[in-house]
């Protein structure tokens, strides 16, 4: 359908009906992960874990966006997004929604799990629960291992009001002075350098006659009975816990400044201490004038407040996974080694089925066929790690550069890269100091890489560098080889074993050159603008996805079939919803499957009734991104780092890569396939951004995406 089609059906695309809020459908998201913690097919130390994961979400949510329409309400802006909602309603709509979800998380908490808990001696009690005996041992706790740690700071003309840190714990305290009767206020803050939860020892783990496996009680009660330490001679009226969020999301002028790895140090510590307080969570028990008090003292108002009836920061949930009951939790998954990088079998060992410790040469086993490594169903260190280690020892690799966003803090790659420099190899490293809530781990490893003679680069003033990439160059013989590692996922051991995502190894020519290309464009001056294969962002990714997709409005219009699936994290782009909405109109069937935010209404009548829209949800959290368009029978597979929100497309490096071989190809549809098919974590949306979960039909059995693809990988190795 043409642009003049469209007017005359009376469709503007541009109006904010079509569109819908950003915030509110990561709202959305954030629900569904809430509902793996309601649905009672979920393990329950599962469940547990996932109201931590809705807490910890919540947080990182206030920090960045909650704080950022709380600017532009206070200065008065209304920035022109596709939905048109103002500051203001958007405000009002977010607290709507967050009240209800999380008193509902609460409740969940409170009432369903922590009941169920008991039931497999897991005991989390209020310290009014406890016998005079586990009271006894609490107070010996509290003097010889907490009340050391703790600073009571007092609210007077002569103490002002105390500067308290971003996703703090505190105990306000309202103490007399029987001389005079003068009240006064009391800040505790909860150590966070304690447990949370503090476990009684194996002997007076019992509760009414019977032994538990794990019985213990909050951090901050064991703290509020023993306030009289603290505060000796003072008459004690109250105590209640509370809890603030700041700003976090703090800017950069990069151009100004003269070292930028010191410019975000010194953003850092403000960040800790400066932002303003965006959210206060309150203890349901706290009485309106110490609430109006602390309002004051922290310069909000009542609409930031959220009152929690039950424990503040269920974040700490996560302490619940460690203990020992496996029947809790999912059955545990063994990373596999792709069949590619198996090592070889020991034909001298008498058991024939086992393999000897030493790992294939990854460059022999890339330059036979390119290599697709999908974790964690298959192992992040038997592929990227071994293909980085491998480069780092071997005597013939003469240059390894890589782009670091996210890595974990005892990072082998980055012990890897370490030990290459030691070993006379030309190492760049380009880390990205912007990298939200990794900038004080990336400047650690910025300086120790630097220590140690690697060439550490902070990427291109007003851009994020967001591309998952490694060039490693190898002499062999008379020729230079180039092995390239494109991927989906940060270079981060820890939450390969968590995220899905999908890495490509090659030694294709065409890719070799189009990375040495992009480096030095991230590492000096180079202007290129055009590359061989790679989608590069800010550069091409646009320009090309666009094209792609007008290729298959032009096939659907000629009578051919035309069909776009994508998989990423987020739709948010105006520009890319816009064309998706001409796609459907022009007869294009598009499958999107989209883990978190989905500005797109789909199932519209005129307008996106040829777009499904699905999000996955469960144990792993979907990462990759996949790219397929149908091409009159001639598919093409894309995979990369971007999804289509408009800072990956315009205001950050990225780095996508289509995917040929035929095996691989076919690897990549299989996984689309399966997640369409899912029945069991998949929600389809409606047009209205409603999410409802799919469910099994009457004897049809249950094909949820993780389970599938544990299978299907163990099928392939086998």
């Amino acid at each position: 359908m043409t642009k003049a089609n469209v007017a005359e059906q009376g469709i503007n695309l541009d109006d904010p009906r079509y569109y819908i809020n950003r915030d509110l459908s990561w709202l959305g998201f954030n629900e569904r992960v809430l509902h793996e913690a309601l649905d009672p097919r979920t393990p329950l130390l599962e469940r547990l874990k996932f109201l931590a994961i809705y807490s910890s979400n919540l947080d990182e949510f206030f920090m960045v966006r909650v704080s950022g329409v709380m600017e532009q309400e206070d200065a008065g802006i209304h920035p022109h997004t596709p939905d048109g909602m103002s500051p203001t309603k958007q405000l009002k709509a977010l607290r709507e929604h967050l009240m209800e979800k999380i008193a509902l998380q609460h409740e969940t908490f409170e009432q369903d799990l922590r009941p169920q808990l008991q039931e497999h001696g897991v005991y989390l009690l209020n310290h009014s629960d406890l016998t005079k005996e586990q009271k006894f041992y609490l107070k010996d706790y509290f003097e010889h291992r907490i009340f050391p740690v703790l600073t009571p700071l007092s609210v007077d003309p002569a103490h002002p009001f105390p500067r308290m840190s971003n996703l703090s714990l505190n105990l306000a305290v309202r103490v007399v002075n029987p001389e005079n009767g003068n009240q006064r206020f009391a800040r505790v803050k909860v150590p966070g350098s304690l447990p949370r939860f503090i476990e009684m020892p194996e002997q007076l783990r019992i509760y009414k006659g019977e032994s538990c496996l794990w019985l213990g009680v909050p951090l901050e009660q064991v703290i509020a009975e023993n306030l009289d330490s603290l505060f000796p001679g003072m008459t004690l009226v109250g105590h209640h816990a509370f809890r603030i969020t700041r700003d976090a999301d703090f800017p950069v002028l990069e151009e100004e400044a003269d070292d930028l790895l010191i410019a975000i140090e010194q953003e850092i510590n403000k960040r800790r201490l400066e932002g303003f307080v965006c959210r206060l969570e309150v203890e349901h028990s706290m009485p309106q004038d110490l609430l109006d008090g602390l309002m004051r003292e922290l310069q909000m108002n009542e609409d930031r407040v959220y009152t929690i009836d039950g424990l503040l920061n269920l974040k700490d949930l996560f302490f619940f996974g460690s203990l020992p009951l496996p029947e809790l939790k999912e059955e545990p998954w063994s990373w596999l080694t792709p069949y590619r990088l198996r090592p070889v079998l020991d034909v001298d060992n008498e058991d024939k089925n086992t393999y000897s410790e030493h790992a294939p040469n990854i460059f022999d086993a890339i330059r036979q066929n390119d290599i697709l490594i999908h974790h964690p169903y298959e192992s992040f260190t038997a592929s990227v790690q071994e293909f980085i280690t491998q480069a780092a020892d071997d005597p013939e690799v003469l240059t390894i550069k890589i782009t670091l966003y996210r890595t974990s803090g005892d990072s082998p790659i980055v012990k890897a890269l370490i030990r290459a420099a030691e070993n006379r190899k030309q190492v760049v490293a380009l880390v990205e100091l912007k990298a939200r809530f990794d900038e004080a781990n990336n400047i650690e490893w910025a300086k120790r890489l630097e220590d140690a003679g690697v060439h550490v680069v902070y990427g291109i003033v007003g851009l994020k560098t967001h591309t998952k990439t490694t060039l490693v160059v190898r002499q062999e013989g008379d020729e230079i080889r180039r092995y390239v590692h494109i991927g989906t996922g940060n270079y981060n051991p820890k939450t390969s074993k968590l995220y899905t995502d999908l890495g490509l190894l090659s030694c294709q020519e065409d890719l070799g050159a189009d990375l040495t290309d992009l480096f030095n464009f991230l590492t000096g001056y180079s202007r290129q603008k055009a590359y061989r294969k790679l989608l590069v962002a800010p550069l091409t990714l646009r320009d090309r996805m666009e094209a792609l997709i007008h290729r298959e409005m032009e096939n659907a219009g000629s009578g051919k079939t035309g069909k776009i699936i994508a998989k990423m994290n987020s739709l948010v782009d105006g520009k890319m919803i816009k064309l998706l909405y001409q796609a459907s109109q022009a007869g294009v069937e598009i499958d999107l499957i989209i883990r978190g935010i989905c500005c797109l209404r789909p199932g519209i009548p005129g307008l996106s009734e040829n777009i499904r829209v699905i999000s996955v949800i469960g144990r792993f959290l979907e990462h990759s991104r996949i790219f397929y368009f149908h091409n009159n029978g001639k598919p093409e597979y894309f995979m990369g780092s971007a999804d289509w929100m408009t800072r990956n497309l315009d205001r950050r490096v990225e780095a996508v890569t289509p995917v040929e071989a035929p095996k691989l190809v076919e690897e990549l549809q299989d996984i689309l396939d399966i997640m369409l098919a899912d029945n069991r974590q998949a929600w389809d949306m409606d047009s209205e951004g409603v999410f409802t979960q799919r469910r099994p039909a009457k004897g049809e059995a249950e094909r949820g995406t993780h389970k599938m693809l544990m299978e299907y990988y163990t099928k392939r190795v086998r």
